[in-house]
């Protein structure tokens, strides 16, 4: 239908600067879009006239296997997919007969399209594409369609409707059924177990040629994708997990093709320098992840709702921190305190002295009171929470005291630390609501500006 050689990769079209060789050296990280949430994920709106899917079809001197290919997908599109289709055949410098082949089903089918490429990669290509599409789905297969075609229509569909980002087809999951030799096997599990091991990868495939991704998401994560060869799929799944977005699964049938002409060593070698290249950026922080945080898309947890209390998951966080290094803090004064003053002096005063710094800690750390408005109200409050803990603690050991005379300093330890859990949730339960009230750290700040 359209035969299109206007599109070529290069810093024009692919939105980064070129390198030498794919991974570059880094700098393509620093050029990313700015921050801002994508509007809510929306079904996708269907019209007459524009493509819904997009399926692009890489391919290198493949001038035998393109034609039946093309010819078997658009097939099963025609007959399977609702909504109107493209495909699209991206050429990486092929030097046979392929752009002939290409062209010819350009003409041939409707919805079919050529695109060449004077440089090789698959990353490459699919960049490309991708940046220049129209549809609001962009996806892409393999030219030798191991992967089963009806796993299509489930692949797309959560894409379609809304409900996810990305979708990739799975090879390793539970329920696929899988064809292939004994070394390509162990080889894309090892390779997975790295990713999963050295990346924190949680997807289950990233070599399987058969994903898929909105348009929208695409815009955004495309210019953050160095590698233009095999690693590709990779590095946008990575930066998309790491982005927080949803990735759908999809179980696969696939049968191995004898006569793929993929460097298997090569493609290894290469692999495993982009993860070593990713894995480097995210441990010494050159990626952006601040900027990646949840960019994309409607999050629940960014809707102001009413009625819903907000930070108690924060703040339970930093109350148990502050609360552990104060009784840290406190047991080491009490066996201070103690060597030279019985147990009730030194429960006393180590009490005291933790008090106050536990108080000073949740005051900055746990709620957020910054400035010197009120801190004298708010340690004398909390030496009301004291008082609380020491009656407790006090009861404690007295009641020990009472019940077997003269217990050992590890039997004093552990009822100390018995009573001091006791009386957690209750100091929690009065910092917040009333020594540390919902908006405190407001008016603090408003009047230390002032």
């Amino acid at each position: 239908m359209t035969t299109d050689s206007s599109l070529r990769s290069g810093p024009g079209t692919t939105g980064r600067r070129s390198s030498s060789r794919d991974g570059g050296d880094g700098e393509a990280h620093g050029r990313l879009p700015g921050r801002e949430h994508l509007p809510a994920r929306q079904p996708v709106a269907v019209t007459s006239a524009a493509p819904v899917l997009d399926v692009v079809v890489p391919v290198y001197n493949e001038e035998k296997d393109l034609h039946p290919c093309v010819v078997r997908l658009h097939a099963h599109l025609a007959r399977t997919f609702p909504y109107p289709f493209r495909i699209t055949v991206a050429d990486n410098a092929s030097t046979d007969a392929t752009p002939a082949v290409a062209a010819a089903l350009a003409a041939e089918l409707p919805g079919v399209r050529y695109v060449r490429l004077e440089e090789k990669g698959r990353g490459r290509a699919l960049r490309t594409v991708w940046s220049a599409s129209d549809a609001p789905v962009l996806a892409y297969m393999d030219v030798d369609l191991s992967t089963d075609l009806n796993a299509l229509l489930p692949l797309v569909a959560p894409l379609i409707s809304g409900h996810s980002d990305l979708a990739i087809g799975s090879r390793l999951a539970r329920s696929s059924r899988v064809v292939r030799g004994t070394k390509r096997e162990f080889i894309s599990r090892a390779y997975n177990l790295i990713l999963r091991s050295s990346l924190a990868a949680g997807f289950s495939d990233a070599q399987c040629g058969f994903k898929a991704i909105r348009r929208e998401v695409a815009e955004r994560l495309l210019p953050m994708v160095e590698d233009s060869g095999w690693f590709f799929d990779t590095e946008l799944l990575v930066l998309a997990e790491r982005a927080g977005l949803r990735i759908h699964e999809v179980p696969v049938d696939w049968i191995d093709d004898p006569d793929s002409t993929v460097h298997i060593v090569r493609t290894a070698t290469e692999d495993l320098k982009g993860v070593w290249r990713v894995g480097r950026a995210l441990a010494v922080g050159a990626l952006p992840l601040d900027r990646l945080a949840r960019p994309f898309g409607d999050d629940p947890r960014d809707r102001a709702l009413t009625g819903v209390e907000r930070g108690l998951a924060r703040q339970l966080i930093g109350f148990c921190a502050v609360g552990v290094l104060s009784t840290l803090f406190y047991l080491a004064l009490y066996s201070l305190f103690r060597l030279g003053v019985g147990p009730q002096f030194a429960n006393g005063g180590a009490l005291l002295v933790s008090a106050v710094a536990n108080t000073a800690a949740n005051r900055r750390l746990t709620f957020g009171v910054r400035g010197r408005s009120g801190v004298v109200r708010h340690q004398a409050q909390g030496l009301v929470v004291f008082a609380i803990g020491l009656a407790l603690t006090s009861g404690s050991l007295a009641a020990l005291g009472a019940a077997s005379g003269s217990p050992s300093h590890g039997t004093e330890l552990a009822v100390l630390i018995t009573a001091n859990l006791a009386a957690t949730v209750l100091r929690f339960l009065l910092l917040r609501a009333w020594v540390f009230p919902a908006g405190t750290h407001r008016a603090a700040d408003s009047e230390d500006i002032r």
